[in-house]
Parts: C-alpha cells; sequence; structure tokens
C-alpha cells in the first residue's frame, strides 16, 4: 500500500455533495482511493509521496465523455478547415483509414498528454475505424502506459455508400465481425469494480454509417454484461435530421428511441437539435449527452441547449471531441467554452418584445446564467454521471484519487483572485502544475512523468505526415 498527501491548497475545490471549497485545503490517499479530504493542518503529516500544493487551486480530475484520439494525426488538415460535417467526413474517412497500430499507439498517447495537462483523468473514447491490423487492444495498451483512467469503446462504421450511408463501402465492417470484436474485449478487458481503470462501451459510429440491425444487436449485447455503455454521435447537424427523416420517416431522437437506443447505459455526443419534448425524454429515461462546444463551433454544427438539458435534469458531461474538428484535446478550455457558448445562446435567442438589446437597467435573471461553478461541475461530476460512475468526479473519502492542480500566481491569474474558482473558468485555460490519476502523478510541474513524450511526438508527426500523403 503507498499513501500520498496533498496539502496547503489555496482552495481546494471538492464539488462533494455540500459542493466545499476549503481555503488551505489538502487530502489524503492510501492506495488509490482519498481516504481524507479538509483543512491541510487536520490531515497526516506524512506520507509516501507529498505534494505542496501552495499557490495553487485543486479540483477533482476532468471526465471527458467524447473523444477521438486517433484523430490528433489529422489536425488542421488543409482541406477540411472549412467545411462543416458531412464533408468534412468525406475529406477525412480514407485518411483515418490508413491508421497503423503504431499510428494508433501514438496518437492516443499524444491525446492523453494533453488531456492530462488540461486537468483530465478519466478519458471515453470514440473510435470507429479499425483497418491495417489496428485494434482496441492498441489503445488499452496505451492508456494502460500512460497512467489515463480509460472507458474505451468499440466503434464501428457498417453502412457504406452503396447502401445510401456517407462512408466509402471500403472502410465499413462486416457486422458478424463487428459484434464479435465486441464481446471479445468485454470479455477480455471490461472491469465493473469500484475504482476500475478501464470499462468497455460499444459504439455503432452514427445514424448515417450504421444500419437499424447493428445498433439492436450493439445494444442486445451490451446489456448481456453489466455497465457496458452504450454511445453515438446524435442530433449533431441539421444534414443528419435530414438524413433520418428522408431514410426513416423520424426524427434522430425517435429512430434511436424505436431501436433500444435510450435509457441510463446510453449517451449521445453533441445532442444539439432537439425540441423540448425531446429533452424530457432523454431526462425521463436517464438518457445522457456529451457536450462538445469547440467542435461544435468548429463545423458549424450550430448551440447545443446545455441550459435546457440542465434545468431538464438531464445528465449532460463535456467533451472535447477529435482533435481534427476541435484540433484540441484541452479539457478546461472545453469547459470555458461551454460557459460561453451558453452565454451565447442567451443573446441569441428570439426577443420577446420590441427590445432587443439587454442594458444593466435591465439584466438577466440571475436564473438564466450558466455560472463558472455551473461548468465546472458539468466537467466533473456531470462527466462521471454521464460514463456511470460514482467513485469519480468529486473529492471525498472512498473516492479514486483523481485530482489537478493549477497555479493560481501567474500572469494569467492576476488580478483575478478575488474569486479563484471562477477565475478557473473565466480566465485563459492554463496547464496543470500536477495531475494525479489513482494516486499516481503522471504531471509533475507541468510535466509528464509516465511516458518521455518527445519521442512520441516525433514518431507521431512521421505517422501524421505518411497518413495525409497517402504512404504507409
Amino acid at each position: 500500500m503507498t499513501t500520498l498527501l496533498a496539502k496547503n491548497a489555496e482552495v481546494l475545490v471538492t464539488m462533494d455533495e455540500e459542493r466545499r471549497e476549503i481555503p488551505g485545503g489538502g487530502l489524503f490517499v492510501r492506495d488509490h482511493m482519498i481516504e481524507q479530504v479538509g483543512p491541510s493542518d487536520e490531515l497526516p503529516t506524512d506520507a509516501d509521496v507529498v505534494l505542496d500544493m501552495t499557490g495553487q487551486i485543486v479540483m477533482p480530475g476532468f471526465v471527458n465523455t467524447h473523444h477521438h484520439l486517433d484523430q490528433t494525426l489529422t489536425r488542421a488538415l488543409p482541406v477540411a478547415q472549412d467545411i462543416n460535417l458531412f464533408p468534412w467526413l468525406r475529406a477525412h474517412y480514407r485518411v483515418w483509414a490508413r491508421k497503423t497500430p503504431e499510428a494508433t499507439r501514438t496518437s492516443t498517447l499524444i491525446g492523453l498528454a494533453e488531456l492530462a495537462l488540461s486537468g483530465c483523468t478519466t478519458v471515453f473514447d470514440h473510435s470507429y475505424i479499425w483497418q491495417n491490423g489496428s485494434r482496441v487492444d492498441d489503445q488499452i495498451a496505451a492508456a494502460a502506459e500512460f497512467g489515463s483512467r480509460f472507458h474505451v469503446s468499440r466503434g464501428s462504421m457498417s453502412l457504406g455508400e452503396s447502401d445510401g450511408g456517407l462512408p466509402p463501402d471500403e472502410i465499413c465492417e462486416d457486422e458478424d465481425d463487428v459484434l464479435a470484436d465486441s464481446e471479445r474485449l468485454i470479455e477480455t478487458f471490461h472491469d465493473t469494480t469500484r475504482g476500475s481503470m478501464l470499462r468497455v462501451v460499444l459504439a455503432p459510429c452514427s445514424p448515417f454509417s450504421v444500419t437499424p440491425d447493428l445498433l439492436v444487436r450493439s445494444a442486445e449485447l451490451a446489456r448481456r454484461y453489466d455497465g457496458v455503455g452504450l454511445h453515438t454521435h446524435l442530433c449533431e447537424t441539421l444534414d443528419e435530421e435530414r438524413f433520418t427523416l428522408e431514410h426513416f420517416g423520424l426524427r434522430p431522437v425517435e429512430w434511436m428511441e424505436t431501436h433500444g437506443w435510450m435509457g441510463p447505459d446510453v449517451w449521445y455526443a453533441h445532442a444539439i437539435h432537439v425540441q423540448p419534448d425531446e429533452i424530457a425524454k432523454f431526462a425521463s429515461t436517464g438518457t445522457g449527452a456529451a457536450h462538445c462546444p469547440c467542435s461544435n463551433m468548429r463545423l458549424a454544427s450550430g448551440i447545443a441547449p446545455l441550459k435546457a438539458y440542465r434545468d431538464a435534469g438531464v445528465r449532460v458531461g463535456i467533451g472535447v471531441d477529435g482533435s481534427a474538428s476541435n484540433d484540441a484535446s484541452h479539457m478546461l478550455n472545453e469547459v470555458r467554452q461551454a460557459m460561453l457558448l451558453a452565454r451565447l445562446k442567451i443573446g441569441l435567442r428570439p426577443p420577446e418584445g420590441p427590445m432587443t438589446i439587454l442594458s444593466t437597467s435591465d439584466p438577466l435573471r440571475r436564473d438564466e446564467w450558466v455560472t463558472a461553478r455551473d461548468v465546472l461541475e458539468i466537467g466533473t461530476r456531470g462527466g462521471a454521471d454521464v460514463l456511470g460512475r460514482d467513485d469519480i468526479g468529486h473529492l471525498a473519502p472512498g473516492m479514486c484519487a483523481d485530482f489537478f492542480s493549477v497555479d493560481l500566481h501567474s500572469v494569467a491569474f492576476a488580478g483575478g483572485l478575488h474569486d479563484p474558482v471562477a477565475a478557473l473558468v473565466f480566465c485563459a485555460p492554463q496547464s496543470t502544475t500536477s495531475t494525479v490519476i489513482n494516486g499516481r502523478v503522471v504531471v509533475e510541474q507541468g510535466r509528464v512523468t509516465t511516458v518521455d513524450m518527445q519521442p512520441v511526438i516525433d514518431e507521431h508527426n512521421r505517422h501524421a505526415a505518411a497518413m495525409a500523403a497517402g504512404t504507409d
């Protein structure tokens, strides 16, 4: 058994049931789990690892609820910089299909490193093109090498262009093969124990890239096991809405519902274009949503109704989405953008009367705002709830030792210490000083400790260049 002590934080944000924020706070960890949280002078004085958090804010680790780690290989691809989702996908599909096992490893490490450096300790990934010998196993090995808590999906595409789908036929898979590999992964890797570092999710890619039969069979397979989640993209763009209406005569949410895809084991990426009755249906069934603000802006997809989801009681987390529709895996930046985009949505609503400009004498009601603390909660507790975890997302005895710190005494926060918790979101997003996952320090003094990243970066860039050039 090992112990870790983090002490003397300028403020420790617990996100516990009371949402305590403890000046001078700290926490004591034994064997990967938090044993004590409170003022530093009430904690043990010694541990195997001691982290002095003087001048820093300490937060529960963020939970990323939607990503495509392999897309770090195609950041800022010139042909796809200024187009929306469907043409953007067509520009990328065949490039992604050139990914090798080695490229899978490096892209996973690059994404996990960027996430850890921005406060993310639990990562859900949705990769869905498996060719050239690449397997989900390659991602799992890389995540174990780095030290991230990992929810990995067996993504899939089976509906090619010749059958009315969007992706090229040659990158689609046989559905029996998809389901057999899905079952293998669950049987081999899925761990439902408390504090688990690895869980498996089944994730047919989207309504326009899989058949109804694959959706139904994937849901049936997942529900034969405990804690295997179901995930897909939904209601991301109006193109997708037109696709389901033209092909199935149903809006996307209703179409998914007819195939058994509603419930507390299901969450959807984006979920932008939804009606009030669909929001209510999400809430009543426990269906969750991964809000991906940067990607939604980058591809001009729209603004998800974050406030309406929260008010209705829908489970919502934050996702950075793939690093080719966001081009970054910075979780703190994503949290900040979630707040700003929710505020923009207020300003874009239709006017109720002749006044269209708000003034200081006619302010919005306080309950209309999405606050800094709201989005920090969505990024921590919200993400944990979406992934079906009750052992991460806040700092309390019995919880996993996943947390990060940021130095408050830097240029970025100068003048912002009136409220350091809010400043973490309002001010420019920073990198972490420390990130701890499962009681292990994976970032120390702003540097990754578990993997020598420079050789990984160099190799990753070679893979990215080869894929873009169409070579092996």
